[in-house]
């Protein structure tokens, strides 16, 4: 009991009565070891340490490779190079945001170690769904771009790639990962969208194992991106912590009253409804360069639905190589997309570890670019990975309801519930709406998309109903 009333005392009470809007890293709850004036672009403390990660993007633009006999129009982009630099994540963007790609995106890649060429693999094309909402500071920025899902395809130093125009014979694109759209004036050969751009991602080398206790860094030997990102989750682990791990029931509870105790009634803070905190890996744990994204953070009022995704991103990676993924998805999303961070709140992989995602603290209501029109009031969850025709892992299942058996509870919410939710815009449900939807909602519940793939959806249920179990409901 010592030591829970003691964590108690670390413990922040922020949850709840985080400001909406872009705040200050400064003014987050910091340790008293940073200073909260530090000025921008400076090292906190003063001194300077080298804790760049490395990685990279290359961003090479398309070709024309075929007309349209009709218009005369670019029907088909492309190009191939057998020698680039190495990559492991590859993506197609272009210049306006707005513009969908009617058609087809598929590539193959060499192999870095043995030099053989893999065969044709499709690129999700629709994943302006995964967006922030309309007129928000994270969709106009200036610097957003369309853009394909990213596709992970290991090791690779040779790619081809091509971009066809739908032919119109069927009103849609056909890809699998997210329901085709009709073109503009219904039928005919739709325009490829301009500035069409093939990105590379290098996302650097494997994260080394953890260093002993010794090893942690203290505030003053950050940058301060870094150690803002980690001073957010103080509440809830040591400062720059490469895990928040995991609670028992008791101490989770005791926990919740410490951060939300004054907001519960009293029959809540007699018989709470939380899920044991799960064991979560940080943004330090998979080594997220923190100089990528936009400063400070931006927070909803409350947490009331988790919205279900898949990254689509393919099957083919290791567990031990998810950081490497998430740290490939956070680059194309921020460099290549042009967006203020990884959208995503958490991300899980196929053996079932969870990660955090967008900084500004685990336990905190975190506006995220997950679910185009819904981003207030919720927090998105990507398994890594794509579901339309491959089936979850248990363990990746078991993982979502662990998480928003927690997340959820914080706010008071329960997994198996409606909620209200008003749209932001998108094109299911027009702006202001009032929409009532499953707390624990697939991406398609938001918006007409096929995400988070039907087999991935087929299993929310069952996270529904073991989350609360969870909770003990």
């Amino acid at each position: 009991m010592s030591k829970i009333m003691g964590m108690r005392g670390f413990l922040t009470s922020s949850i709840g009565v985080s400001s909406v809007g872009v705040t200050c890293a400064a003014a987050l709850a910091l340790p008293l070891t940073v200073p909260a004036t530090a000025a921008p672009a400076r090292p906190v403390g003063g001194r300077a340490v080298a804790s760049a990660v490395p990685g990279a993007t290359q961003s090479l633009p398309l070709v024309p490779l075929t007309r349209d006999r009709a218009s005369g129009a670019v029907s088909e982009q492309g190009l191939h190079r057998d020698h680039v630099r190495p990559f492991s994540l590859v993506g197609v963007v272009w210049d306006d945001p707005g513009t969908e790609l009617h058609g087809h995106v598929q590539v193959r890649t060499r192999a870095a170690g043995t030099g053989g060429w893999s065969g044709w693999q499709d690129v999700e094309t629709h994943n302006a769904d995964h967006g922030a909402d309309p007129g928000t500071a994270d969709g106009s920025s200036g610097r957003v771009r369309g853009g394909t899902a990213p596709l992970w395809v290991g090791d690779s130093n040779g790619v081809d790639v091509r971009v066809r125009a739908d032919d119109g014979t069927d009103g849609t694109d056909g890809t699998d990962g997210g329901k085709g759209a009709e073109r503009p004036g219904g039928g005919g050969r739709a325009p490829l969208p301009s500035g069409l751009r093939l990105e590379l991602v290098d996302p650097g080398d494997e994260p080394p194992p953890a260093g002993p206790p010794a090893d942690v860094p203290s505030a003053g030997t950050l940058q301060e991106a870094e150690a803002a990102a980690s001073a957010v989750n103080t509440d809830l682990a040591p400062f720059a912590a490469t895990e928040i791990p995991a609670l028992g029931r008791a101490e989770t509870e005791m926990q919740l009253l410490a951060l939300r105790g004054d907001q519960l009634t009293e029959a809540q803070r007699s018989k709470p409804h939380i899920g044991p905190r799960p064991r979560i890996v940080t943004r330090r744990g998979w080594r997220a360069d923190e100089s990528l994204r936009e400063k400070g953070f931006v927070y909803t009022q409350k947490i009331k639905a988790a919205f279900v995704h898949h990254t689509a991103s393919g099957n083919n990676y290791r567990c031990s190589q998810a950081p490497s993924v998430i740290r490939g998805i956070y680059r194309y999303h921020v460099r290549s997309m042009g967006w203020r961070d990884i959208g995503y709140n958490f991300l899980i992989d196929k053996c079932g570890t969870i990660y955090e995602g967008r900084a500004g603290g685990v336990s905190k209501a975190v506006r995220g670019a997950h679910t185009l029109g819904f981003n207030a009031a919720s927090m998105g969850i990507a398994v890594i990975g794509s579901y339309g025709r491959t089936k979850p892992s248990s363990a990746a299942v078991k993982a979502v309801a662990k998480l928003t058996a927690w997340k959820l509870g914080l706010y008071g919410a329960n997994p198996r519930g409606k909620t209200y939710l008003r749209s932001g815009g998108g094109n299911l449900y027009p702006k202001g709406k009032n929409v009532r939807l499953n707390v624990i909602s697939g991406h398609r519940d938001g918006y007409a998309t096929d995400c988070p793939g039907k087999r991935l959806y087929a299993k929310l249920g069952s996270a529904r109903s073991t989350a609360a179990r969870y909770q003990g409901r």
